[in-house]
């Protein structure tokens, strides 16, 4: 009788486990369909982890992730080619007018902070920090031609010619650093080896040893081995005492002034009412701020999160930006609290 009761009791928990398995997969929704990407380099590496984990539940959606910087991203954005921008800046006016003059409506959604790194080659023994000023010396329209050794930058530092890196005009980190170093967005000297592609900046600083760069913190993350990061000093007492490295406490608390901002993915509209795009947009919301830590990237506030999955919700359509392209020290979560009214 003992033996009885006990086989029933494991039928009756097999059928129970085998119900609560077929629920469980019957909540994950049989997707289908493509899903294209593209913008900004330094999301990209937040939107490739987003990507795969997605893919892990739906095998069946075929998601493209392309990098041809946040310029060239809008650009096929609003001609419609496609579904998601990733975007180091906010978009720019032209870019507005380009959707508006395709009919393209679309929902702005901040994801994480970032924190732009300045490196120079291990060999570089003689840099352990710089100011804002000296790297707008640097890299200033009119440096161009005067400023061509170490040097020329500080005294004392050695003759060796600078071999300049950095992202090119396509790039929304090139419109933010030019804005927040040199004073004005997209205004910087030409003669530096540019590319749309971070890794071929990090290999260039990476070989040349008179080599400065710049570019998103994950890139030096992933690269430690090959690259030197600077600590940059903005000269202003209010943010910190002397220079500062781009730490997730730097960053949150305003120290790392003014070499951080916010990223971005924009989503069309009428993309979001298929499926498998309004989907994967909910998937990247609830979990970039797991997957941006996990690459490199500093989270935003949980506030900041829970307000933005109201926007994406709502599909509250537009920018919070005003059109401005960068800006520096905005603040995410005054402009998504003024949008609510609160």
């Amino acid at each position: 009788m003992t033996q009885f009761v006990t086989l029933k009791r494991s039928l009756l928990l097999g059928v129970i486990t085998l119900v609560c398995w077929q629920q469980a997969f019957a909540a994950v929704p049989e997707l289908k369909g493509t899903i294209k990407i593209d913008g900004s380099s330094t999301v990209y590496p937040i939107t490739e982890a987003v990507t795969e984990d997605f893919q892990k539940t739906f095998k069946e959606v075929n998601v493209t992730v392309g990098i041809s910087g946040t310029g060239g991203g809008f650009k096929k954005f609003a001609a419609g080619e496609i579904d998601i921008a990733d975007a180091s800046r906010p978009i720019k006016q032209a870019e507005i007018e380009a959707c508006q003059a395709n009919k393209i409506e679309y929902v702005e959604l901040p994801i994480a902070y970032d924190a732009l790194s300045v490196v120079v080659n291990p060999k570089n023994t003689w840099v352990t920090s710089l100011t804002i000023k000296e790297l707008a010396k640097i890299w200033s329209p009119d440096a161009q031609g005067k400023i061509m050794k170490w040097s020329d930058v500080r005294p004392g530092w050695p003759e060796t010619p600078i071999a300049l890196f950095g992202p090119g005009t396509d790039s929304g980190t090139f419109d933010y650093f030019t804005e927040a170093v040199v004073g004005k967005q997209g205004s910087s000297r030409g003669d530096y080896t540019s590319s749309e592609d971070d890794n071929v900046l990090v290999q260039g600083v990476a070989g040349t040893q008179g080599a400065l760069g710049f570019f998103g913190v994950s890139y030096y993350e992933g690269n430690k081995d090959k690259l030197k990061i600077v600590p940059i000093d903005d000269e202003k007492a209010e943010n910190g005492a002397g220079p500062m490295l781009p730490t997730q406490e730097n960053v949150l608390k305003g120290a790392y002034s003014p070499l951080s901002r916010p990223l971005f993915v924009y989503a069309r509209k009428d993309a979001l009412d298929r499926p498998e795009v309004k989907e994967f947009v909910a998937f990247y919301i609830k979990n970039v701020p797991a997957l941006a830590t996990e690459v490199g990237y500093i989270k935003l506030p949980e506030k900041v999160y829970a307000l933005t999955t109201e926007r994406f919700s709502k599909k509250v359509i537009g920018t919070l930006f005003g059109g401005a392209g960068s800006q520096v020290g905005m603040t995410l979560e005054d402009l998504l609290k003024k949008e609510q009214g609160s």
